[in-house]
């Protein structure tokens, strides 16, 4: 992975979803160099936090993102590689997969995060992580999902069904 150094100081500025989605990156990137479940090595780095206080702890959005996209990675890749133009997933560069898997996973079931923060914060992290051509390509992507993201999370509200009132 190419990535530009960040002194403390701008990394500071940067917000704690920013932080954890760029550790929710380097997770999606490692365990896909190393052949393993995504949600098995966040395990394994939630008890190394625990164990060694050397180790940062996981963020909460980190845990969200990396579980979100290891349960849904067959529908969120699908998805990126319909709107590949001439290439194939597999083809990308892994950091970049890394990054368009969780901005589209966030496109599909973040309620929270508006689109165009998912976006931006894709591009953002492909700047910082990737190559020159990098963030154009995950802007074009994303660009095209966003478009189909309202209607694949009114259909995953409608396959919920209602949600049940609270009790008084």
């Amino acid at each position: 992975m190419a990535e530009q150094p960040l002194d403390k100081k701008s990394f500071k500025k940067l917000g704690t979803r920013h932080k954890a989605r760029r550790r929710a990156v380097d997770l999606l990137f490692e365990a896909e160099a190393r052949d393993v479940d995504p949600a098995d090595l966040l395990d394994e780095r939630v008890e190394l936090a625990t164990r060694d206080q050397a180790v940062a702890p996981v963020h909460a959005y980190t845990h969200t993102l990396v579980e979100g996209v290891a349960d849904d990675l067959d529908r969120v890749d699908g998805t990126i590689e319909s709107y590949l133009k001439d290439w194939e997933l597999s083809r990308l560069p892994a950091v970049d997969r890394a990054i368009l898997r969780i901005a589209v996973w966030e496109l599909f079931h973040a309620n929270d995060v508006p689109p165009v923060v998912a976006v931006d914060e894709a591009v953002e992290l492909a700047k910082e992580l990737s190559t020159d051509d990098s963030p154009s390509f995950v802007n074009g992507v994303l660009g095209q999902v966003v478009l189909v993201a309202p209607q694949v999370r009114a259909a995953a509200a409608a396959t919920r069904g209602p949600r049940p009132e609270p009790e008084a």
